[in-house]
């Protein structure tokens, strides 16, 4: 197995599609959090920069929950970009970079889907999370720091400290870290490239063709309190799901919510 000690700047940049080609790279063997690192730096960067991390021992998850990983175990990196803005136009963002994440995956072997606002899921469990945080920048831009951690593989001792089940893919973890990491860039630049033209609106379809629960009966929970129930029925061009509801067409916005398959 390739370990991430193994991971290279140099080597990353080599392999990436010409599109990645003005992202700087920056790799360390542990840090807190690359998220975080990116934040404290955003009015000193010069442009794109992709942090990645060995070890991450502060990771975080949305809402300030913890990201727990292990060395060699998981995939963790974080992608500063600026975009023209202003805020409200990264409405969506996270869906867009799912998309690249599981459009990337797909084609390196391994089916993945989506689960709305922020997940990869493999054969039902989480395989992949997404945390974007901003920062407004000293013009009318705005800089998003996109935090992406994949479960490579899933060591016992760590299944257990999460506390539920979770997926991995040991397929990719075969495959030369370098070269993966290249791939996800690759296709994240050209994503985001044109999110900043376009918004969220083009990749409604690819977002709704990955969907994992399309059709089923979910329920949208704030803060683990039932805020709404119905089937999920994908996303429209904001980016917003769609539940179809005894009520009607229901559109969610993505802010602290999670959202639970209703159990039969």
């Amino acid at each position: 197995m390739t370990f991430h000690s193994d991971l290279n700047s140099a080597a990353i940049a080599a392999l990436c599609a010409a599109g990645a080609s003005h992202v700087a790279i920056e790799v360390v063997a542990e840090t807190g959090s690359t998220n975080a690192d990116l934040l404290a730096r955003c009015a000193q960067l010069a442009g794109p920069t992709l942090r990645i991390a060995g070890q991450q021992t502060a990771g975080r998850g949305r809402a300030g929950r913890p990201w727990l990983s292990q060395a060699d175990a998981s995939l963790m990196f974080s992608l500063a970009w600026r975009f023209k803005g202003p805020l409200h136009a990264l409405v969506g963002l996270p869906l867009a970079v799912g998309v690249a994440l599981a459009e990337t995956i797909g084609a390196l072997g391994v089916a993945v889907q989506l689960k709305w606002p922020n997940d990869l899921l493999k054969d039902g469990s989480k395989l992949a999370g997404i945390l974007v945080e901003t920062r407004q920048a000293e013009d009318d831009g705005v800089w998003a720091v996109i935090g992406c951690g994949i479960n490579l593989t899933m060591p016992d001792a760590l299944e257990q400290q999460i506390g539920r089940s979770v997926s991995a893919v040991p397929w990719l973890a075969q495959m030369e870290r370098n070269a993966l990491v290249a791939a996800l860039l690759s296709r994240l630049a050209g994503v985001l490239a044109e999110f900043d033209d376009t918004g969220f609106a083009p990749f409604a379809e690819r977002w709704n063709a990955l969907h994992a629960w399309q059709g089923q009966e979910v329920k949208i929970l704030d803060n683990g309190q039932p805020l709404q129930q119905g089937k999920a029925a994908g996303v429209d061009r904001l980016g917003r799901l769609q539940l179809q509801t005894e009520a009607g067409l229901a559109d969610i916005m993505s802010g602290d919510v999670s959202l639970r398959l209703v159990q039969e």
